[in-house]
């Protein structure tokens, strides 16, 4: 795996170790020589990430909107930064620049790109690995949603098992270089989307 795209939140969280983890991601992503790509930021856990990337010495591809650029105040010292037009371009590159995906503690903009990148890997439009990770339990209550909904007959079994999950970056990474995607039939074109 050479890039990883990592989502999380544009605000730190109360909990130290949301802060303690993302850097611990970002210096292994690098130490790995991993390419981080992520939204553009330089606050919250975007920040805290990106910062521990380059700090290790590695790179970090930021893609951000326009309009969130000054807002977010976009990261300026990142190896690669992309602006564009909207939100699904924004993700759209995110996904085609990274061989996997990470979300760590976040809000509803940090769901909304790991579950469309579930999605597509669902739809088989990528076989990509999509990972949690899950600092203080927080995705507990999210994975046992997954769960219900697949017991529940509103996610097949084997879309919720590609769903990684685990507390530990470097764990959880491991998981994902050794990621055996099901098959699947592709559902769309990714132009379709």
């Amino acid at each position: 795996m050479k890039s990883v795209c990592v989502f999380c939140g544009s605000n730190t969280g109360t909990r130290p170790a949301y802060r303690e983890q993302a850097r611990r991601l970002g210096a292994l992503l690098a130490r790995e020589k991993i390419q981080l790509v992520f939204g553009g930021g330089s606050v919250g856990l975007m920040g805290e990430v990106a910062d521990a990337v380059l700090g290790a010495g590695g790179q970090a591809i930021g893609v951000i909107p326009h309009a969130l650029e000054a807002r977010e105040l976009g990261h300026e010292r990142l190896t690669k930064k992309y602006v564009v037009g909207t939100m699904h371009e924004r993700k759209a590159l995110m996904a085609s620049l990274s061989e996997g995906f990470i979300a760590m503690p976040g809000g509803m903009g940090t769901l909304d790109e790991f579950c469309e990148a579930v999605t597509w890997a669902q739809l088989g439009i990528h076989a990509k690995p999509c990972a949690l990770l899950n600092v203080e339990g927080y995705f507990d209550s999210f994975s046992g949603f997954l769960d219900r909904a697949a017991a529940d007959g509103f996610i097949k079994r084997e879309h919720r098992e590609m769903i990684l999950i685990d507390r530990d970056p470097e764990a959880l990474l491991r998981k994902m270089r050794s990621f055996q995607p099901a098959p699947a039939p592709r559902w769309v074109e990714p132009d379709e989307v």
